[in-house]
């Protein structure tokens, strides 16, 4: 009921974003069905079927992808001050994003599953306009079963729901090495202390004798500790953090540690590329609309490429950032260089998806020119599922980096800051990803075709 009234109430533009992901589960649930529909039309040919069932789940992962991003950008279940005394705590806002994004994806899989009945004309209404093609592609005159269509249309929901609920998951705060140096330290001398007494009494008058001295009691001491304000050594004490979190915004000097393991993941799938297109001996794997690739671990090798980028897309715009602040920067550099450094745990990673998505589009048209495939209406429509997923989490991911620095701009302005630096620097910000993203997605969008077209 909660995540209905959320619903109800949100914002215009979160409401076009929560349309994204009711379109993007529409296009999924049509390709699960048209799957069914081939299998029902072709009970010869289990394997063809299986294959199209497999290839669905791309566009799948697409859209639990987009419906993560959406639900880390809704501002009605981001954890505020106080909610938790409404029993509204991390917990409770993380089931109702879950809730609200099950009801969006089941929104899209009905519609799927209205046009795809509207198709095959169990649904009254104008004829289909093309002859044949229901009864070849649809199974037009087969009865779907229904614990199998459910079954389709409910998984979109489902996997959707949970990557929400697995990526909003509440994360126990981390304490600074700083603050547990100096809780260690209270704590020795704590259990010192009742052996300096004389009289051998636990806490004795030194004890509240050096209270005195530092200040005020060892209980506001102790208070002022574990609020995060107090210095220790001399220095403040830095505030508890959550766990590793990709969607949370990372301070500027703090470089994203994704980038390693990006690079390692990016190299292994081109290896595994290049060594298995070698082999003329592997079995041969069909692609969407016809093509084939020389093996499945080219496939593989592939599928490790797009992780690789996916992981390295923070650390480079991370490095991005660092650049444009290299050889005695501006104040137009200096800016557009902290903002990436700042942004970068949060656009990075959706960077590093369209990077993969364009890389894998560009690999598929290679090799469609050197093949006799062709791309039919399903792969153009997975193929778009995908594509637009990508950009649409990179636009949300955009503008909830840009509400985030609301206060930032307005401080500025404040300051006197005229409006075209601000301009300059988002100009350069863009430019700057461009430059860096564009030729990278290039050269592995080339690598990843070379084994597919010897």
């Amino acid at each position: 009921m909660l995540a209905l009234r959320l619903t109800r109430v949100a914002h215009p533009a979160v409401q076009l974003r929560r349309l994204t992901v009711v379109a993007a589960s529409a296009g999924t649930g049509f390709l699960l069905l048209c799957s069914l529909g081939h299998a029902l039309g072709h009970p010869a040919d289990p394997s063809a079927a299986l294959l199209r069932l497999a290839w669905c789940a791309v566009p799948l992962a697409a859209t639990a992808y987009l419906a993560v991003a959406v639900a880390r950008s809704d501002p009605g279940t981001r954890p505020r001050g106080g909610l938790s005394a409404l029993g509204l705590g991390p917990a409770r806002l993380m089931a109702v994003s879950a809730a609200t994004t099950a009801l969006s994806c089941a929104f899209g899989a009905l519609l799927a599953l209205l046009l795809f009945l509207w198709l095959r004309g169990d649904l009254p209404g104008p004829p289909f306009p093309f002859d044949g093609a229901p009864h070849t592609v649809l199974a037009a005159r087969k009865r779907l079963p229904v614990p199998g269509t459910l079954l389709l249309l409910a998984t979109v929901p489902a996997v959707a729901s949970a990557a929400v609920a697995a990526a909003l998951r509440p994360r126990e705060p981390k304490t600074p090495p700083a603050r547990a140096a100096g809780t260690a330290r209270g704590t020795a001398d704590d259990d010192r202390e009742p052996h300096a007494d004389g009289n051998g009494t636990a806490g004795g008058s030194g004890t509240a004798e050096r209270n005195r001295a530092a200040g005020g009691s060892g209980t506001a001491e102790g208070d002022r500790t574990a609020g995060g304000s107090e210095a220790v050594d001399g220095r403040p004490a830095a505030a508890p953090v959550a766990d590793d979190d990709p969607g949370r915004p990372l301070p500027p000097d703090r470089s994203p540690t994704g980038l390693p393991w990006g690079i390692a993941v990016l190299a292994a799938g081109l290896t595994v590329e290049t060594y298995a297109g070698g082999t003329g001996d592997a079995a041969h794997t069909v692609l969407p609309g016809g093509l084939t690739a020389g093996s499945a671990p080219v496939l593989a090798g592939w599928l490790l490429t797009a992780v690789g980028l996916a992981l390295a897309g923070p650390g480079l715009t991370h490095l991005c950032g660092r650049l444009l602040q290299a050889v005695r920067p501006g104040a137009v550099r200096l800016l557009a260089g902290r903002v990436l450094m700042a942004e970068a745990g949060r656009i990075g990673s959706p960077l590093g998806v369209l990077c993969a998505v364009a890389s894998a589009a560009f690999a598929m048209i290679a090799l469609h020119g050197r093949t006799s495939g062709r791309f039919g209406p399903l792969t153009a429509l997975g193929a778009l599922l995908v594509a637009g997923c990508a950009v649409a989490a990179l636009v949300t991911a955009a503008v909830e980096a840009r509400q985030l620095r609301v206060g930032t701009t307005a401080a500025l302005r404040r300051l006197g800051a005229p409006a075209t630096v601000l301009r300059s620097a988002a100009a350069l910000r863009g430019a700057a990803l461009l430059a860096l993203f564009a030729p990278l997605t290039w050269a592995i969008a080339t690598l990843a075709a070379l084994p597919l077209t010897r």
